[in-house]
């Protein structure tokens, strides 16, 4: 036995504790549902339960910014990348394709087209979305901040 006290050192946790999930799926309808489906298993593993408001709206997006990649964005052979980060204030929902010259934009659809009304959810969804060219190659990066994913009274769980 030793009569040194044993020092215990501190570790230090970031004041804004992070999640983080990516993952590449293929550019079809199918690679969307799963991105919307995984999506929404890591926001409810994040404390973002199911069925409730934040939940609901953020698989929301994630399933129209993931369709539009896999509609729009496609380019035979390439896949789309999803990327989620959650901090105490806001989930940042990133969807990445390979078509750079296919830009999004909202406009209102006609009554009788059942398509075109994607993003003008993302935009009545989020607290603020956009758009920015892919950093390495061509493509380009659909955006998306949801701020209110936790009541005031909660923080995301640690990692």
């Amino acid at each position: 036995m030793t009569n040194n006290p044993v020092r215990l050192t501190e570790t230090t946790q970031p004041a804004t504790p992070n999640h983080h999930f990516a993952m590449r799926f293929s550019s079809t309808p199918r690679g969307a549902r799963l991105a919307r489906r995984l999506a929404g298993e890591r926001l409810h593993a994040w404390g973002i339960p199911y069925d409730t408001d934040a939940h609901d709206a953020l698989t929301l997006i994630v399933a129209e910014l993931s369709a539009n990649a896999a509609t729009h964005g496609r380019v035979p052979g390439r896949d789309f990348h999803l990327r989620l980060t959650a901090t105490e204030a806001a989930v940042r929902v990133e969807v990445t394709d390979t078509r750079g010259e296919k830009l999004p934009v909202t406009t209102e659809p006609a009554d009788d087209r059942d398509t075109g009304r994607g993003l003008l959810l993302v935009a009545g969804l989020a607290d603020s979305w956009g758009w920015h060219p892919r950093v390495e190659g061509p493509g380009k990066t659909v955006w998306a901040v949801y701020a209110s994913a936790w009541p005031e009274s909660d923080v995301p769980p640690k990692a």
